[in-house]
């Protein structure tokens, strides 16, 4: 491990903090300068993040998972003597169990705590919660724990989004709404939740042609995606609003079935008065 060429780690300030950013790719800072680390290493610290405290036993067997057992905990320990020698190790063993240094701040922490927030009902801040976990854990990196972890995280990040859009709904803050709502349609555009919601604001808002358009821009979507309709639950939010129109197009449809019926009959009409 080692600093970028044009950066010397030297140069941080004593005590500076450290960064450690998984969502988006993998960077390391030690306070503003970027430490560079080979990619066996960045596997180590990416998983000792993720999961903080975890035995050697444990995090060797999720990092060489093919590997017998001894062969894998060696590894391990190759890896950790490594980044033991850097001045900037972020890690601290304590027995059995390797967790990283208290100085270093996990942009994946900064997202947990974020959805712990939205859901105890405390406001974190709506620029805060709509920003983090925008980007995903380590794109491009295939590992199992990794594809588990990312698809984790997405997952709490919609019902963060949606819990706080429902939230500001109540509340009555239908932008903050709508806005929470719309980032979690952007993460995730065939999700029925966060149309539902957008849904549920237009209404409350007052807003019917919005709710309606919002309404048929999903229906459309779903059927040219996946030839699904949208729920019972979403039709149902409309039910009301909708009447009208199913009521126009069924008096519609029966004033076209009645229509040729009088026009066939009329020229025998006409021809049975004839002298």
């Amino acid at each position: 491990m080692a600093a970028a060429p044009s950066m010397s780690t030297t140069g941080s300030r004593p005590g500076a903090p450290i960064a450690l950013h998984l969502l988006g790719g993998f960077r390391l800072l030690h306070g503003d300068t970027s430490i560079v680390v080979p990619r066996g290493l960045q596997r180590v610290i990416a998983l000792i993040g993720l999961r903080p405290g975890a035995t050697r036993s444990h995090l060797a067997g999720l990092l060489w998972p093919d590997a017998p057992e001894e062969r894998a905990l060696s590894s391990l320990r190759t890896a950790l003597w490594r980044l033991r020698q850097d001045p900037c190790c972020p890690l601290v063993t304590s027995g059995d169990t390797v967790r990283l240094d208290p100085r270093v701040g996990v942009d994946v922490d900064a997202l947990v705590g974020a959805a712990a927030r939205v859901r105890d009902g405390d406001d974190p801040g709506a620029a805060g919660a709509l920003a983090a976990g925008r980007h995903d854990l380590l794109p491009g990196w295939y590992d199992d724990w990794v594809l588990a972890d990312r698809e984790r995280l997405r997952q709490l990040r919609l019902h963060m989004l949606e819990n706080l859009a429902d939230q500001h709904l109540a509340a009555g803050r239908h932008g903050e709404a709508l806005e929470a709502a719309l980032e979690a349609m952007s993460a995730e555009p065939l999700r029925e939740t966060p149309h539902r919601l957008v849904v549920r604001i237009h209404l409350a808002e007052g807003n019917a042609f919005e709710a309606v358009h919002a309404f048929y821009v999903y229906r459309d979507l779903l059927l040219r995606e996946l030839r699904l309709e949208p729920s019972t639950a979403m039709t149902a939010l409309l039910q009301d609003t909708l009447a009208p129109i199913h009521q126009a197009t069924r008096d519609g449809s029966a004033t076209t079935r009645r229509v040729p019926a009088r026009l066939a009959s009329a020229p025998a009409d006409r021809r049975a008065t004839r002298p």
